[in-house]
């Protein structure tokens, strides 16, 4: 099973110049998924699910922690 590495598109795709580029990086991603076998789809699925439950998860906890600082002034 190989391991997809979501975080380095995730990067470039925030620092991407402009929407052409994040587009094309989209393309990357959906080329990628097109190039794989069936059962690699299936790990590249639940890999990507997983890669963004954790990074829900981060995003929630900055916003409660930023929230929270509002709170006290």
């Amino acid at each position: 099973m190989p391991t997809f590495d979501f975080k380095r598109y995730h990067i470039r795709s925030i620092n991407a110049a402009s929407g052409e580029e994040r587009a094309a990086i989209n393309q990357e991603l959906k080329d990628l998924y097109a190039s794989l076998s069936e059962a690699d789809q299936k790990d590249f699925n639940e890999q990507l699910q997983q890669f963004l439950a954790k990074e829900r998860a981060r995003l929630k906890s900055d916003l409660e922690s930023v929230k929270g600082m509002g709170g006290a002034n």
